[in-house]
């Protein structure tokens, strides 16, 4: 039922405000603890630090809640900044929207949903890195921690929610061993959220292209929803310089970027859904 709940909560409200949410208060965590990083050890110290300060109350609250009667309204309530599926599609189509004002806003637009520079992309190549964020936020902002939750409560999607905010501001290559064991746990944790999304994004006759396609980006695990999108919708997404999802297809088209909101919409809310109706069945 609480997890139910937070779906509920995503779709209407979307996110609480800043002051509340806990994604915002590890990223404070993190900018600080960023200052006294010097190499491997100090990274691997402040990140596991931080990862105890934000999982353990977590976890007891779970273990407190859990066995009351309206423990899972509240436990849904903790739940839903820890996931956002609302919030991502509404990023993604401000692109496409950005799109019809100028190149040069949706340009702005996407910079703060993309690692990579966004200030010299052509329309095209706007178009293809919304849809891989949104293919890759699937995973990292709903799949990823609805599943931890789903197998460890609260304390689970409160560790890897850390986890992947961690790697967002740590653990780009250029940070070196500083930001190494952010990355590291990023990519461990998302070993197995990363391969459910793209399997079920992506049309089962194509499941054996998606493993050649998805092994095309440096990323371990980026390239299996990135892949299952590009194939699903039939187009070409790709980052210069560095690989080409589905080469031969066409670059996408307004449409295709609707079709893909749509089908990421509903996939997100589909496997919240089952996950949360498994759980009830289960007592949880």
């Amino acid at each position: 039922m609480s997890l139910l709940l937070a779906l509920l909560l995503d779709a209407l409200l979307g996110e609480p405000p800043a002051r509340l949410h806990p994604v915002v208060w590890m990223g404070r965590y993190l900018a600080w603890a960023w200052g006294r990083v010097r190499g491997f050890g100090s990274g691997a110290f402040y990140w596991t630090l931080g990862a105890l300060l934000f999982t353990l109350p977590a976890l007891l609250l779970d273990l407190l809640l859990r066995p009351l009667a309206w423990g899972g309204l509240l436990l849904g309530l903790l739940l839903k900044p820890l996931f956002s599926l609302r919030m991502l599609l509404a990023e993604v189509a401000g692109v496409e929207r950005a799109l019809g004002e100028g190149l040069g806003e949706a340009r702005k637009r996407l910079s703060g949903l993309v690692s990579r520079k966004t200030g010299d992309l052509s329309q095209e190549e706007v178009r293809e890195a919304a849809l891989e964020t949104l293919a890759e936020n699937l995973s990292d902002s709903l799949v990823a921690p609805l599943l931890y939750y789903a197998l460890f409560g609260l304390g689970g999607a409160a560790l890897y929610r850390y986890a992947n905010t961690a790697d967002a501001m740590w653990g780009y290559p250029e940070h070196g061993a500083r930001g190494a064991f952010a990355a590291r746990a990023d990519d461990l944790l998302n070993l197995l959220p990363a391969r459910l999304t793209g399997l079920l994004l992506c049309p089962p006759r194509l499941w054996g292209r998606l493993w050649e396609e998805a092994r095309k980006t440096p990323s371990p695990n980026a390239g299996f929803p990135m892949a299952a999108l590009a194939l699903a919708l039939g187009v070409r997404l790709r980052k210069r310089g560095a690989y080409a999802l589905n080469p031969d297809a066409p670059s996408p088209t307004p449409r295709h970027l609707s079709a893909g909101l749509r089908r990421v919409g509903l996939l997100g809310y589909g496997v919240g859904v089952a996950l949360g109706v498994a759980l009830h069945l289960l007592g949880r």
